[in-house]
This record gives C-alpha cells, sequence and structure tokens, in this order.
C-alpha cells in the first residue's frame, strides 16, 4: 500500500490591478519646461515690445509706437559700432590668452612633480571667484597706481607706477577676465589630454619624436575637440562681459572699455531710453546667436572628425 503526502501548493497570488495609470514623464517634467520657456520668452517678448516704442524713464507718460525708429537710431550710432569692435578685441584676445596658455599649462600640469595636486587646486581656484570680486582685487590690491603690487614691483625697479585703468583700460581688463577664466581652460584641456592614450604617446617616444614633436603631431591634434568647445562656452559668456568694466572702468575713458553690454546699459540706466536699449539688445541677441550658430558648426566638424 503505497501513501503520499499531498504537499499544498501555493498559487501566485494574483496581481493587483493598478486604479490608476503611470505618469508620463512628459507630465513631470512640463513644470519645469514651462518655467524655463517663460524665464526665456517673458523678457525676450517685453524687450521686442519695447524696442518699438518711444519709452523714456524721465517721461513715462510720453509714449508711443515708433516702429523701427529705435533701431535706424541705434545703428546709425557710431558708439555702437565702437562698443561692437571693442566687444570683439575682448573676446578674441581673452580666447588666444586663455586656450593658449590653458594648453601649455595642461601639459605641464600633466607631468609628474612634486605637490602637483596642490599646485592643480591653486591653479583652479580663481574660477570660482565672483567678477566683482575678481575685479576688486585686481583694481585695489593689484593694479592700483599708488598701493597696489604691481606699482610697488615697477617702482623698486626704478620704472615707475603705471595706472592701468587711465594708460591701458582695455589690456587691464583683457588681463582680469583671462586671470579668472583661464583654470576653465585648463581644467577642460587637462582632463582632455588625460584620456590621451599613452601607447600612442610612447610609440612616439620610441620612433625617435622629440617633446615638441610630440606636442604638435600627437597632444594638439588630440585637443582639437576640447579647444573648439572650450572656444564655443567662453565666447557665449565674454560676449556678456560687464561686472569687470563696470567696478574698475565704468566704460571709459571715454568709450576705450565699452562694450555691447555696458552700451546696453549706458543707454538703458544712465539715459533712460528703454526703447533704444531694448533695440540694441535685440541687435545683441542677432549678434549672438550668430557668432553662436557659427561655433555649433565648428564643433560640430570638429566631433565629426
Amino acid at each position: 500500500m503505497t501513501s503520499s503526502i499531498a504537499t499544498p501548493t501555493h498559487s501566485p497570488p494574483p496581481a493587483r490591478t493598478r486604479s490608476h495609470r503611470s505618469i508620463p514623464a512628459r507630465l513631470l517634467v512640463a513644470p519645469a519646461v514651462i518655467l524655463l520657456v517663460l524665464w526665456m520668452v517673458v523678457p525676450l517678448a517685453m524687450a521686442i515690445w519695447f524696442a518699438f516704442q518711444r519709452y523714456n524713464l524721465l517721461i513715462p507718460d510720453e509714449r508711443e509706437f515708433v516702429g523701427f525708429a529705435n533701431f535706424a537710431y541705434i545703428l546709425t550710432d557710431p558708439t555702437l559700432w565702437i562698443s561692437i569692435g571693442i566687444t570683439m578685441v575682448l573676446v578674441i584676445s581673452v580666447l588666444a590668452i586663455t586656450i593658449g596658455l590653458g594648453t601649455v599649462l595642461a601639459v605641464l600640469f600633466n607631468q609628474e612633480f612634486p605637490g602637483r595636486g596642490v599646485a592643480r587646486v591653486l591653479a583652479i581656484s580663481p574660477f570660482f571667484v565672483m567678477p566683482t570680486v575678481s575685479a576688486l582685487i585686481w583694481k585695489n590690491m593689484l593694479m592700483h597706481p599708488v598701493n597696489g603690487l604691481f606699482a610697488q614691483i615697477t617702482r623698486g625697479l626704478g620704472l615707475g607706477a603705471i595706472d592701468w585703468f587711465a594708460d591701458f583700460p582695455l589690456l587691464a581688463i583683457i588681463i582680469i577676465v583671462a586671470w579668472q577664466w583661464l583654470p576653465f581652460s585648463l581644467l577642460i584641456l587637462l582632463t582632455a589630454i588625460q584620456s590621451l592614450d599613452t601607447d600612442q604617446m610612447e610609440a612616439a617616444r620610441m620612433d625617435g619624436a622629440s617633446a615638441m614633436q610630440l606636442f604638435r603631431f600627437v597632444v594638439l591634434p588630440h585637443l582639437n575637440r576640447a579647444i573648439a568647445v572650450v572656444a564655443m562656452i567662453e565666447t557665449i559668456f565674454f560676449l556678456t562681459i560687464f561686472a569687470e568694466i563696470f567696478v574698475t572702468t565704468g566704460g571709459g575713458p571715454g568709450l576705450a572699455t565699452t562694450n555691447l553690454a555696458y552700451y546696453i546699459y549706458l543707454k538703458a540706466l544712465l539715459e533712460f531710453d528703454v526703447g533704444g536699449a531694448s533695440a540694441g539688445g535685440l541687435i545683441a541677441v542677432v549678434l549672438a546667436n550668430i557668432v553662436a550658430i557659427f561655433l555649433m558648426r565648428s564643433v560640430a566638424r570638429n566631433l565629426d572628425s
């Protein structure tokens, strides 16, 4: 006689039916997207509206629609073209300094030497200083013609003090902005160098390549993409440099350091011409988009190669 012990079988519990459907991801991100769109669209729409109005803050009641009169006035203003020229000089000069010196420093900091970690931290730290604070440091502690460090050094050498913001104002602004943005270029380029294949470098050394040949034919081609990205990001920020000029030179002497951003500030808050400043702002937006499209295409070509 055989007996079998029946073991109870537990059937899996029925799947719980959801009382509601899963929320689509687009609904979760919709509030942030809507807020971001409003953050961008509302100021731009107001700038477009005021650009077609004759609106002066000194006589706010006498506001009227003037069409393209503000644009015609701004485009025939010689100060606008001077400010555009100064902006181009400022952008190109700072780009040349930050990318050129940043590449050299990236190569040097990629080498082994005592205290390299501390040196890297000190080299990158100026990027975390606020533009206003950076400008005040350079104005009052370094470039001051009486108490500044540079004045003390030149006096000690018997050369006399240099009033940087009176004699070389644009050069002083270039130095300040380059000092602040050089760490950004260094950080990006150093990261790019560290991704370089060491086997390729060793093979080039075994073939008898010198240090200059390694830099020219191996390191520099490898940095092309990183340099293009640095140039694109920095150019976008350099087109709107304001704090350094406002704190140090105030756009002067005369118009020597009046870039496009400071020109719009003069129109809006010193001449109280909201219509003209809005027209100038739209012209600046158009120029910035032209530069951005050109740079993005350049970066895309480097990424595809």
